[in-house]
């Protein structure tokens, strides 16, 4: 357990201005906001509560420092990143505990939260010395084709409060590699993460200007200016679906490059040959990260009748032996939920399905108490009419249904607007083909529960979003491609 007083060292120890062309800096009007730990609702620290006015001196000294920044050379630029990189390692244990304590995630996963942001840099100054580009001789012979990459331009960042470093460092590792300047606006939830973050890029040397932060309780009044300026050349976004069509609009306005990473509401696919010890540890993984609080978290469990008792038996025994508590204490598993909005939609979305027919394993009411608790919950029998077979719970809630056939499978996973992530678990390789290929999801978990790595290109499909992050892709929706015809005869 980490005590009060080191709770209150780290937490003090995080700036809490805007930071704006490398300065950390009061709001225009001097107002604050407050950020509050979800597992006892008291007050962490006050942060600075930025203006539009604010929002477009962030964005002044991101065009300012652009051209400077494109042309550094990108091995600097790249040794940059990798020092950044060592650094987030270096305070893992102080990084981990502010994220513990804004946003309840308990501490050994803050902890794999750190080390999971980390790679988004290292990855990222590895790929900022592979911007390649193009030549060849036109098809006729009679000139030159060259092809070159730069960079777009200062871009928007918008993170959530999930996963507030590694968010953060999944956009701002691209486009530090590709030579792009930032305004980036972490959540009102959780902006402590940002601003440490913030520091440690300005201790890896990154120069004034490039990266700026802004903290607002008013997003949209603050972000549509900068959107709609014309400055600003791309927007990155990780939050709600219908947050995301409406920036959409704002950036077809400008033509602005966007890349949306929306809402989830990923099957989670179990067969009748599936290994159900992998198939309930894969369900742990991809349910209870987070608290469940994850656009990836398993959503729907569909599993095949001849298993379906077996499965729910065993995961409502492993659910119902979660420590639940204080992030920062020992041995605790399932934290907070981030506040009381989300513990009410996940009492709501539980009270429907049962009074539509859902019998409830374990769980089923918020705890008592201080804190926006929900205890890890199981339910079996789920009618296709309950809310969360179409609404996503962001919550412990593990809610099963049952199929026969494979074809009925893959309909009723596909049976949604979003397609984020899905998991399937079977033995069967061809059916795993088959199904991987025809269900309708960016990414799909095969007989494992987490999709996410630095590596690979996280992104969906339909109304989860459009673009991708992370992989050899993510630096790609940094850059621009431009042609150049070039003459061979005199």
């Amino acid at each position: 357990m980490v005590d009060s007083t080191r709770e209150r060292e780290v937490v003090r120890s995080v700036p809490t201005g805007l930071f704006i062309g490398g300065e950390w800096q009061p709001a225009e009007n001097g107002a604050t906001f407050a950020v509050d730990d979800p597992s006892t609702g008291t007050k962490l620290a006050d942060v600075a509560d930025a203006t539009p006015a604010d929002g477009m001196r962030a964005l002044d000294a991101a065009e300012k420092a652009q051209a400077g920044w494109a042309a550094v050379p990108p091995r600097e630029r790249s040794d940059i990143l990798r020092r950044a990189y060592d650094l987030l390692l270096e305070r893992q244990e102080e990084l981990a505990l502010v994220m513990t304590l804004e946003m309840g995630k308990p501490l050994s996963e803050a902890r794999g939260e750190v080390a999971y942001a980390a790679e988004f840099f290292r990855w990222f100054s590895e790929e900022a010395v592979r911007i390649d580009g193009g030549f060849a001789v036109a098809p006729n012979g009679q000139g030159r084709l060259l092809v070159m990459r730069q960079p777009v331009g200062p871009c928007v960042l918008i993170t959530p409060w999930n996963f507030p470093i590694a968010m953060g460092t999944r956009k701002i590792g691209p486009a530090v590699a590709a030579g792009c300047t930032m305004i980036i606006k972490p959540a009102e939830q959780t902006p402590l993460s940002m601003l440490a973050l913030a520091a440690i890029m300005k201790e890896a040397g990154l120069p004034d200007g490039v990266l700026n932060v802004v903290t607002t309780t008013d997003p949209a009044a603050v972000m549509e200016p900068i959107i709609r300026d014309g400055r600003a050349r791309k927007l990155s976004f990780t939050g709600s679906t219908a947050v995301g069509r409406k920036l959409l609009e704002q950036c077809a306005d400008q033509v602005m490059r966007t890349s949306l990473e929306l809402g989830g509401n990923a099957p989670f696919v179990v067969f009748e040959d599936a290994d159900l010890d992998v198939a309930v540890e894969g369900a742990m993984l991809a349910k209870m990260r987070n608290i469940g609080e994850a656009c990836t978290a398993a959503n729907r469990f569909y599993v095949h009748s001849s298993v379906a008792d077996e499965f729910a038996r065993r995961l409502a025994e492993r659910m119902s032996a979660l420590p639940i508590g204080r992030g920062v204490e020992d041995d605790v598993v399932v934290g907070p939920l981030i506040d009381a909005a989300a513990r009410d939609k996940v009492s709501s979305l539980v009270a429907d399905a049962v009074q539509r027919g859902a019998e409830v394993l374990t769980g089923g009411e918020a705890l008592e108490g201080e804190g926006y608790f929900y205890p890890p919950t199981v339910l079996t029998g789920v009618p296709r009419d309950a809310r969360m077979r179409h609404e996503e719970i962001f919550g412990p809630v593990a809610p099963i249904a049952t199929f026969e056939t494979e074809e009925e499978a893959i309909t009723a996973a596909n049976d949604t607007e979003y397609g984020l992530a899905s998991y399937i678990f079977t033995r069967d390789l061809a059916r795993a083909l088959r199904v991987s290929e025809r269900i309708e999801t960016g990414m799909v978990g095969l007989n494992q529960g987490i999709v996410s790595n630095p590596a690979a290109p996280f992104g969906g499909m339909k109304h989860s979003g459009l673009g991708r992050e992370g992989g050899r892709v993510g630096i790609e929706e940094f850059l621009e491609i431009k042609y150049v015809a070039v003459a061979t005869t005199a």
